[in-house]
């Protein structure tokens, strides 16, 4: 299977979650009339006995053609992720099809774009393409196992959306 990366939308992503990003004007200027504040931006959720928690990941740079071979989903916590050097990445998102992923879809965020991924939604892992693949992430913690890994038997390709590779 080979899939063509789309660009991230708040539209087109809203099945598997929700990008956080300053679009348009700000629900309210705040800090003596210097800020706008951009509210409430992420559906986040982490389940009976979970709390939220901020860490940072380093993720090696990835390149395209990019080879999908894992999807994981956490079933007891949202997980949001947000670029610390305002780089690209892709973002790889599968429905549910009875407990496996169904069809995948693969989104290119661009510069200034983070992501929360909802509760229990089939996604990849981070995938930097430029910048130094730092993240902050606001994700789960608490008791329990909420991690589900699934494992293609053949790599999906993923290609950039204006074809040849860099």
């Amino acid at each position: 299977m080979t899939l063509v990366a789309q660009p991230l939308t708040a539209t087109s992503f809203a099945p598997f979650g929700d990008v956080i990003e300053v679009a348009g004007a700000p629900d309210k200027i705040i800090n003596q009339g210097r800020c706008g504040r951009y509210h409430d931006l992420a559906r986040l959720d982490f389940g009976p006995g979970g709390h939220a928690g901020i860490s940072l990941f380093q993720a090696e740079l990835r390149m395209f053609p990019y080879a999908l071979e894992l999807l994981e989903r956490h079933p007891d916590g949202a997980q949001a992720f947000l670029p610390m050097d305002r780089a690209e990445y892709l973002v790889t998102v599968a429905p549910d099809a009875g407990g496996r992923p169904g069809a995948p879809q693969a989104f290119l965020a661009a510069r200034g774009q983070g992501v929360n991924i909802l509760r229990n939604t089939w996604h990849g892992v981070l995938a930097p393409i430029s910048g130094s693949g730092t993240f902050a992430v606001v994700d789960r913690i608490g008791a329990g196992p909420n991690l589900e890994e699934h494992w293609f038997e053949t790599p999906i390709t993923i290609h950039r959306p204006e074809g040849p590779e860099k």
